[in-house]
């Protein structure tokens, strides 16, 4: 029963921190080390829980999604509604585009970014990157719509985003710089953020999948598992909505906040506790 629970607060605790500019991986290795558990070393659960935070931003995105993809296939096979679709299929395109370089550098620095999980001071100073970069653009609020993002802020934003392979830098966090720096608004800000989003988790998972696959079997956690996935997805909803509230607000500095004081806190706990 105790372990039931645990798989129930690691699930909250996944649904908190993976919509939110706080870096999801980086709690999850500072829980690790703190509570000396196992828990996080499970592959099969990782997925799980992973896939309940996908599961709750495509159900808030799922109109978007839908329009985007007819709107790429009738760009394609319709030639006379091409014109009407033109935005939505460059908007497509530049969603690829900006995954490239993460994807690039997950293949490339793999074992670097295995090793850098074990070291709390890179935790704790990544903590801190992501306060500080949050905190530069607490108060940016761009022009640029959906229709006017360019290819250079797509890859702009794609090699920020590489950036946040590292654990304790945020990717919602760091793609949401990038945004705002590139003058986009917000709320395009905001919904680029989480486009972006789903081809890094989809590759995720899929890589996951073919360790769950390898793994054998898990039936005596599934229900764990489930509970923890549940979590997650109701959780990741809501924390969602508080995201993009604050993001509309202008917020993002109580944001910067937290992750100076984690930052802080982890390199103290490294100083005093584990040496």
């Amino acid at each position: 029963m105790l372990d039931f629970i645990k798989y129930i607060i690691l699930g909250i605790i996944q649904g908190i921190t993976e919509p939110l500019p706080i870096s999801s991986s980086g709690h999850l290795v500072l829980i690790k080390n703190i509570f000396n558990t196992n828990m996080l070393n499970d592959v099969n659960f990782e997925i799980f829980v992973n896939f309940g935070s996908f599961l709750a931003i495509l159900f808030i995105f799922r109109k978007d999604i839908i329009k985007l993809i007819k709107s790429f296939f009738t760009y394609l096979f319709v030639k006379k509604e091409r014109k009407n679709c033109f935005n939505d299929f460059k908007y497509c395109w530049l969603i690829v585009l900006g995954s490239i370089p993460v994807g690039i550098g997950g293949v490339i620095f793999k074992d670097k970014i295995d090793s850098f999980s074990e070291n709390l001071v890179l935790l704790g100073i990544a903590f801190l990157i992501t306060a500080l970069a949050l905190f530069l653009v607490r108060n940016s609020n761009g022009k640029k719509n959906d229709n006017d993002i360019t290819v250079k802020d797509a890859i702009i934003i794609g090699l920020l985003q590489m950036i946040a392979l590292m654990p304790g830098i945020s990717r919602s966090g760091t793609v949401l710089v990038g945004c705002l720096l590139c003058g986009l608004s917000r709320n395009t800000s905001l919904k680029y953020t989480f486009m972006l989003y789903f081809p890094v988790s989809l590759a995720s998972m899929g890589l996951g999948v073919l360790d769950l696959m390898e793994a054998g079997n898990f039936t005596s956690l599934l229900l764990p598992y489930l509970a923890g996935l549940i979590a997650a997805l109701i959780v990741t909803y809501f924390s969602y909505q508080w995201l993009s509230d604050w993001v509309k607000k202008g917020k993002l500095w109580k944001f910067s906040i937290y992750c100076m004081i984690l930052g802080i806190f982890v390199l103290a706990w490294y100083q005093f506790y584990i040496r």
